[in-house]
C-alpha cells in the first residue's frame, strides 16, 4: 500500500503525464493525427505547469495558509516532521540538511529560545525508496545534539512511513506524555495537510511553518513584472515543475485522506 501510494500518483504529476504522453505519441506514431494530439497536449502541460506564474500561484495557496509563529508563544513540546535531512552514507562524513533543512534549524532555534523544553522528532525510513542506515528522526537527533541540545530533551519517533503515520504515532506519544500545548514545525507547503492529520488524531497543534519559497517581495515582483521578467517567468523550468508537483502531492494527499475517511 505504501509503495502504491508513492508510485501511482507519479503519473498524475506534470513530468509523469508528459512522459506518458510522449510514450503514447511513439506508440501511435503511424496514426499521425492521434500522435500529434498527444504531443500537443504534452507541450501544453509543459508550458502551463512549467511557468513561474502557475508554480508560484499554486504554492502560495498552501504556503500562506498559516502565518509565522507569533512571538512569545510557548508550548509543552515541539514536533518536528522529517524530510529535512540526508543520512551518513559515502561520501558524506556527517548527517547533512537538504532543501527542507530549515525544519531542523528552526526547531532548534525555538528550543534554544525557550519556547518549549522538549523536541519530538518524527520520521521513519521507507526501505524501497532508499536503504538508509538511519531514519530521518535519528538524523535530526544527531543534528540537534550537534547544536548542543541534550539528548534527554529529545523524543524519537522513527517508525512512521508517511505524514499520516507521523500524526498517528506522534500523537500517541503526546497523549502518553500528557503534553497539552503542541507546536508543529514543518515546511509551509506541507503544513495544511499536517495540521489536518494531527487534528484528526485528536492532537490540536500550533503551526510553526518554515521553509517558505514564496515571499511577499517575490509575490509583488511576480505580479508587477517588467517585460523581460514576464517573458522569463513564462519559460518552463525544472524548478517550476518541481514546485507544481509538490503542491499537487499535498492536494492529492488531502483528497485521498478525505475519501478514505481519515479526514472528515
Amino acid at each position: 500500500m505504501i509503495f502504491l501510494s508513492k508510485f501511482l500518483p507519479l503519473f498524475l504529476y506534470p513530468t509523469g503525464m508528459i512522459t506518458l504522453l510522449i510514450i503514447l505519441t511513439l506508440v501511435f506514431w503511424k496514426k499521425r493525427r492521434v500522435s500529434v494530439t498527444f504531443l500537443i497536449i504534452a507541450f501544453i502541460i509543459l508550458l502551463v505547469a512549467g511557468n513561474k506564474y502557475t508554480a508560484t500561484t499554486l504554492a502560495r495557496t498552501l504556503e500562506w495558509r498559516y502565518p509565522a509563529l507569533v512571538e512569545g508563544t510557548t508550548a509543552d513540546v515541539i514536533v518536528v516532521l522529517g524530510g529535512g535531512t540526508e543520512p551518513v552514507v559515502e561520501p558524506r562524513s556527517m548527517v547533512e540538511v537538504n532543501s527542507a533543512g530549515d525544519r531542523v534549524l528552526y526547531a532548534a532555534k525555538l528550543y534554544q529560545d525557550g519556547i518549549a523544553p522538549v523536541l519530538l522528532l518524527s520520521g521513519g525510513d521507507i526501505d524501497f525508496l532508499f536503504d538508509s542506515p538511519s531514519t530521518p528522526a535519528d538524523d535530526m537527533a544527531a543534528l540537534m545534539e550537534l547544536l548542543s541540545i541534550p539528548r534527554e530533551n529529545l523524543l524519537i519517533q522513527n517508525a512512521s512511513l508517511n505524514t499520516q503515520q507521523d500524526a498517528e504515532f506522534s500523537c500517541a506519544i503526546i497523549k502518553e506524555k500528557g503534553f497539552e500545548k503542541v507546536i508543529l514545525v514543518t515546511s509551509a507547503f506541507h503544513m495544511p495537510r499536517s495540521v489536518a492529520l494531527f487534528e484528526a488524531q485528536g492532537c490540536p497543534v500550533i503551526p510553526a511553518p518554515v521553509d517558505f519559497s514564496i515571499t511577499k517581495q517575490g509575490w509583488d515582483s511576480l505580479t508587477h513584472p517588467t517585460i523581460e521578467e514576464f517573458v522569463i517567468n513564462l519559460m518552463p523550468s525544472y524548478t517550476h515543475l518541481s514546485s507544481v508537483t509538490k503542491t499537487m502531492k499535498e492536494y492529492l494527499g488531502m483528497i485521498y485522506y478525505h475519501f478514505s475517511g481519515v479526514l472528515k
